[in-house]
């Protein structure tokens, strides 16, 4: 089986290294697939998952992500993101309360302004950390 190496890394250093058989994570035009033997690519990426899947199992990872840039290139694929936390490293109560938290200011600001917009990002990389942790992608 064919695989690809799949780097993850942030302003703050690697957070995933590995061979995987496939890459599939949410670029802002939409869902990519990579496959080893992929075109080259550069791609901006939304608040999403990237979802790895591990060579000759069913089993998978999960990064979340919040934004930054994929690259492809045929034998590897590289992923900066601003920010990026495996499943296992995401502290669910913190992100609970980051959840409410950006839910409550969403409630109080009724127009559509800086402070609701940025509201409403930190509910987004809330709400996608908890589905990391919760495998609901």
């Amino acid at each position: 089986m064919k695989t690809i190496k799949v780097s993850v890394v942030t302003p703050n250093g690697p957070v995933y290294e590995s061979e995987v058989e496939m890459v599939s994570t949410k670029a802002q035009s939409g869902e990519l697939g990579i496959l080893p033997g992929h075109i080259p690519l550069v791609a901006p990426l939304a608040i999403g998952v990237v979802r790895l899947k591990k060579p000759g199992s069913k089993e998978q990872d999960f990064v979340a992500v919040s934004g930054g840039f994929l690259e492809v290139r045929p034998d590897q694929v590289t992923i900066l993101a601003q920010s990026a936390e495996k499943a296992e490293d995401i502290d669910v109560e913190r992100a609970l309360r980051a959840k409410e938290r950006a839910e409550q200011r969403m409630k109080e600001q009724k127009v559509e302004d800086i402070d609701f917009r940025r509201a409403e990002l930190a509910l987004q990389r809330a709400v996608n950390r908890l589905a990391v942790t919760q495998g609901k992608m």
